[in-house]
């Protein structure tokens, strides 16, 4: 296996930086600790009197699947000629009068529950702690908590299983019969538990969802349930209520498995699913097998993932101290290389627990860890940036498995989205806007004005292409990712119309949630032809007329593909700001420190804005040193997860010292004490956009050449990093000591031709599949080794 030529490769080894760990329990949900399956989630609070666990089922959401799509594709051109001849209020007054839909609000993915594991009346009956200690284990995916007192050590480990489906609850004591204590299960609303046995607990539910305005309909919807199986040794186990009554016990073990009638191939809930049922099925699987056999298997399943990559990062690091005092040092001004590497590798790891098998969604904007019935922005699918960004690292990281809930479900949005594109533009194809839900939303949500983003669906494949490009499965190519992106390219086709210098452009078009000025001082959001929009449809017809070649498209799509490419209009610079201009004129910025900095799409993680257009690439450093600098103003903010996207961008720019200030800067501000990304507040994408910038600085490959190193500040001086991958079917390991490239490995899984660059050192070699070259670079040039 590649791995172990890797290590060998690397000598000495270097203990991997991989726990979170803490002095005392959390005091609030962002201070647990998240373990999860890809399905099912659960946030360990580690409390020694009343401990919480708090649960999550991805599939668990409020609303209903309907058609809320407005029938507008009879006033488009009304509106389209309003928005070309700069009638910019007369525009916005018939979009809003006729792109609204039935239904511009989605209703919230919900939590399952609660674990509650009551010890003791009150902490006063506690006796004096004798030590404490909770941690969390990127490695083996599992949350400990070990605490004494009265000569006592008390050991929980919770876990989630994806082999078996289920969330885990271990309980041992170091003397025998020290374990007395109540477990119970519990939802606020819409759900009731009883006891089936003495060993289990069964808990059923419906949502109820109530009257909101503009919200989908009201009424019982999703039916879900969870089971809880418990087993003690020594001592005695009953079920009252909600709860087990467990005396005396020398260890006690908990399953909880979960369901939901939720269909993911209808999108939409299916009476003909029992969850029940689904419940019981899980438990009798894996009730033929032993606690240690459970155990086992799955920090064997998960450590096979999670190993994949190996980072670590010569410099002052603290792994002796907590993790939330070493974020505290970071914010009181020190620097911690080794908790960059832990954040790099928690990114990693949460996308692991929030999109694997046994997912059939993709991670939402808290992944799936959720403990609100109306969730901050509902916990969705954001697709105007927040889904993308949360695949950005996936392919790179070597977490391919990863992207599969997320391909499943666009193709399955393509029905849904085929409607949108009929009824409200009257186009081909397929399109949605700004956000989605497991029922299939692709309608304009929100309101008209932040509403409007039909590149959405043109976005999302493109992470279609990039799991072609990296892993290079034709089957793939051909069954999934092209037919979504083909698809898409005919919404485009079919929506772009000439503008009056003759090109094409959409309309209407907005830059995600940024708004502009008039002379008049008029502020719009509404436009046409936005730069982002005009960045996406490049780089997807570019990608459909490569994918296409490949797989043998008709000649004559793939020529419409290259006439309308010739037609769009170009990325242009800023006359009035020096910065790469965000809409089709040249408008004042209403928010110069707006948090999306749309514009720049074409930098990251688009593959337009490179040195070799250099007049562009200057352009975009300007862009983002007014949007940081008029953010520090108050002008506008910037989030956790745009932080992230700086990092990203800063890489591109080949700027190492710029992003390592970002990624500093978010530590200290952004970064909460269990290491979630603060929006404010929680949002997930932030910690994906983390581990994609850390990445990008040490490897790139998006030009067609992997280049090693390109963002390398002088703080990270000596380091090695294995397993990171590079498009085209490459598998690299390398290192490098006093800033300098030192040795490098490459798997080439493909057998497509090679091209490695440092600095301006250029090698390239053919390769064949699964063929192993080592080089090393010494004296300013390359060698091959092996």
């Amino acid at each position: 296996m590649l791995l172990s030529l890797l290590i060998l490769f690397y000598l000495p080894a270097v203990a991997q930086e991989h726990l979170l760990w803490y002095r005392h329990p959390a005091t609030h949900w962002n201070e647990a600790l998240p373990v999860g399956n890809g399905r099912l989630g659960a946030m360990v609070f580690g409390d020694v009197v009343s401990e919480r666990i708090q649960l999550n089922e991805e599939t668990l959401w409020a609303g209903s699947k309907v058609e809320g799509n407005a029938d507008a594709a009879a006033h488009l051109p009304l509106i389209q000629r309003e928005l070309l001849e700069g009638n910019l209020q007369s525009a916005v007054e018939l979009a809003e009068k006729h792109l609204r839909g039935s239904y511009l609000r989605i209703r919230s993915y919900q939590p399952l529950g609660d674990l509650t594991i009551d010890f003791f009346t009150h902490r006063r009956s506690l006796p004096p702690l004798e030590s404490y200690r909770r941690q969390l284990d990127l490695v083996t995916g599992i949350a400990t908590t070990v605490y004494s007192y009265q000569g006592i050590t008390f050991t929980r480990e919770v876990f989630a299983s994806a082999i078996d489906n289920a969330i885990v609850i271990r309980l041992t004591a170091s003397r025998p019969q020290s374990l007395t204590f109540r477990l119970s299960l519990s939802r606020l609303q819409d759900a009731i538990v009883q006891p089936i046995a003495d060993d289990q607990l069964l808990m059923t539910g419906q949502i109820i969802d109530l009257p909101a305005k503009d919200a989908t309909p009201e009424g019982p919807h999703m039916r879900f349930a969870a089971r809880v199986w418990g087993q003690c040794q020594g001592g005695a186990m009953q079920t009252i209520n909600n709860s087990f009554w467990v005396t005396k016990a020398d260890t006690a073990t908990f399953y909880l498995v979960a369901a939901t009638d939720y269909n993911p191939s209808l999108l939409d809930f299916d009476r003909e699913i029992n969850p029940q049922q689904r419940c019981s099925e899980m438990l009798n699987a894996l009730s033929k097998k032993s606690y240690a056999q459970i155990r086992s298997e799955h920090i064997a399943e998960h450590a096979a993932l999670f190993n994949r990559v190996k980072l670590d990062l010569a410099g002052e690091s603290y792994p002796e101290l907590p993790t939330d005092e070493r974020l505290e040092k970071v914010r009181q001004g020190a620097e911690d290389v080794g908790l960059i590497v832990l954040l790099f590798q928690y990114g990693r790891y949460l996308l692991m627990g929030s999109s694997r098998p046994p997912a059939v969604l993709p991670a939402n904007l808290q992944g799936i860890w959720n403990q609100d019935f109306v969730a901050a922005w509902n916990s969705d699918f954001h697709t105007n940036i927040n889904l993308q960004m949360n695949y950005w690292h996936a392919e790179v990281t070597n977490l391919p498995e990863t992207v599969l809930p997320l391909s499943n479900f666009i193709n399955r949005l393509r029905e849904p989205g085929r409607i949108t594109a009929r009824k409200t533009y009257g186009a081909n194809g397929w399109t949605l806007h700004h956000l989605t839900n497991p029922f299939g939303h692709t309608s304009i949500s929100d309101n008209v004005r932040w509403g409007i983003f039909p590149m959405a669906a043109a976005w999302l494949t493109l992470h279609l292409w990039e799991h072609y490009r990296f892993g290079g499965d034709k089957n793939y190519l051909q069954q999934q990712a092209y037919p979504a992106m083909r698809e898409a390219a005919e919404f485009i086709l079919s929506f772009l119309i000439k503008d009056k210098h003759g090109y094409l452009v959409t309309a209407p078009s907005h830059s995600p949630e940024n708004t502009y000025l008039l002379p008049n001082g008029e502020k719009h959001m509404l436009t046409y032809g936005s730069t982002i929009d005009i960045q996406i449809i490049r780089a997807l017809l570019k990608a459909c007329v490569q994918a296409g070649t490949i797989i043998g498209e008709s000649d004559s799509f793939l020529a419409q593909c290259r006439r309308t490419l010739a037609a769009l209009p170009p990325t242009r610079v800023s006359q009035r700001y020096g910065i790469i201009q965000e809409w089709i004129e040249d408008y004042q910025e209403a928010e110069p420190g707006h948090r999306h900095i749309s514009q720049l799409f074409g930098l990251y993680p688009g593959e337009e804005i490179t040195p070799a257009t250099a007049e562009l690439f200057q352009a975009a450093r300007r862009t983002i040193t007014r949007r940081v600098e008029h953010a520090a103003k108050g002008e506008g903010f910037l989030t956790g997860w745009s932080m992230a996207w700086l990092i990203n961008f800063y890489a591109r720019l080949y700027d190492g010292e710029a992003a390592r200030q970002t990624l500093l800067e978010m530590q200290r501000k952004l970064i909460l004490n269990n290491l979630f990304d603060n929006h404010p507040p929680f949002q997930i994408d932030g910690n994906f956009g983390f581990t994609a910038g850390v990445a990008e600085m040490l490897l790139q490959s998006h030009t067609g050449t992997i280049e090693l190193l390109p963002a390398l500040p002088k703080a990270w001086a000596k380091g090695h990093v294995s397993g990171l991958r590079a498009r085209g079917g490459f598998e690299l390991a390398f290192s490098w000591d006093n800033g300098t490239l030192q040795k490098v490995t490459v798997l080439s899984k493909l057998g497509t031709p090679l091209q490695l660059k440092y600095g301006n050192h250029i090698i390239r070699k053919s390769t064949k599949p699964q063929v192993v070259l080592q080089f090393s670079f010494e004296g300013g040039k390359w060698k091959q080794v092996r």
